[in-house]
């Protein structure tokens, strides 16, 4: 089915002038500024941050192989995923699809911005029902949100039914790799320019360390790219940001050694997990957790907060009754909670 920009995105959106500045205009290094009202005298921080963030837009494009002009960067994800529903989802008429178990913020963003949410489910091993999905879709619906690796089940969903939805639906498939590092797959940024409705989330907060910076990634056509940058604030990541992330990439093999160690981890943690007789299975992951189904998670969960382990309790979720989500940690701490079950194992 034909992909069309202009008729998913919104008529005040496609007619907005976006706020600029003096330094959007000006090409090259200037010697005096006077033009934003900033504090002249030189501290680390004095100057507004490049709006633009061009230098760390070039550093990422090399490595990832993408051009400059398909790269958003978010304050956090969660801004990527908020801009997209503003730009091309109207209020109280049009709806999303996030087919579920997933991540929250897409239903969560979605109803601060009026949206409707039509929530398919996934199937009982957590693989795309396409037939769920095409039953919630109608003349409304603008974007599908996919999550792969997934969260909270930790596995990739089937490449050939992501491209089936991208060849066969009208709107916008966002497809987040958040966790894409620690999958064995190589996800979808080669398909880039195959497919124009493709948008990819990826982020610096998990294999990178980053997460205390909030910088989310967004890869798309230029077209698309162009829209959120209209509706994105100015100065949206901060000069700190942009310095440190520069500092990562410039060192990415530090990235690879930690998610070798990481994967390395979650294999001998599913392990140890797989031999408690409280557990009753360790879900297959592609991330850095791990979805471990219970006889009675609640119990688990108030009893490792008691030792000080924090873990997330997704009883509640559908199609995850019973089950924690444990991160992997340093071998230290992944010790730390394996001696915790084993004595609430006893206590049993």
């Amino acid at each position: 089915m034909k992909f069309d920009i202009d008729s998913i995105t919104r008529k005040n959106v496609r007619e907005l002038k976006p706020y600029s500045t003096a330094r959007d205009d000006f090409k090259g290094s200037a010697s005096v500024y006077l033009d934003a009202n900033e504090n002249p005298y030189a501290t680390e921080f004095n100057r507004y941050p490049d709006p633009k963030q061009n230098v760390l837009k070039s550093a990422l494009a090399q490595l990832k192989k993408v051009e400059s002009q398909q790269i958003l960067l978010g304050n956090g994800s969660d801004e990527i995923i908020d801009l997209l529903i503003r730009a091309f989802c109207e209020p109280g008429i049009d709806n999303v699809i996030i087919p579920q178990p997933t991540y929250g913020m897409y239903s969560v963003c979605a109803a601060i911005n009026n949206v409707e949410a039509r929530l398919p489910h996934l199937s009982p091993d957590f693989a795309l029902n396409i037939q769920n999905i095409n039953e919630c879709i109608n003349d409304r619906s603008k974007i599908i949100f996919l999550c792969s690796p997934n969260n909270p089940s930790g596995n990739l969903l089937e490449p050939d039914k992501i491209k089936l939805l991208l060849q066969s639906f009208s709107g916008l498939v966002v497809l987040d790799e958040a966790y894409i590092d620690f999958s064995e797959g190589g996800g979808f940024l080669p398909f880039l320019n195959d497919y124009p409705n493709l948008f990819l989330l990826q982020t610096f907060s998990k294999a990178w360390g980053l997460a205390g910076l909030r910088l989310g990634v967004g890869y798309g056509s230029k077209e698309i790219i162009e829209i959120l940058d209209k509706i994105k604030p100015p100065y949206n990541i901060n000069t700190i940001t942009q310095k440190v992330t520069l500092d990562a990439i410039n060192n990415w093999n530090q990235t690879i050694k930690w998610v070798d160690k990481l994967k390395k981890e979650r294999n001998v943690l599913e392990g140890l997990l797989k031999q408690f007789s409280f557990v009753n299975k360790v879900y297959p992951s592609q991330t850095n957790f791990l979805l471990v189904k219970m006889t009675d998670a609640k119990a688990c969960y108030q009893y490792l907060l008691t030792k000080g382990i924090i873990v997330r309790d997704r009883s509640s979720v559908i199609l995850c009754d019973n089950c924690l989500r444990i991160s992997i940690g340093t071998p230290i701490e992944n010790k730390e909670l394996i001696n915790a079950l084993s004595t609430y194992q006893n206590m049993e």
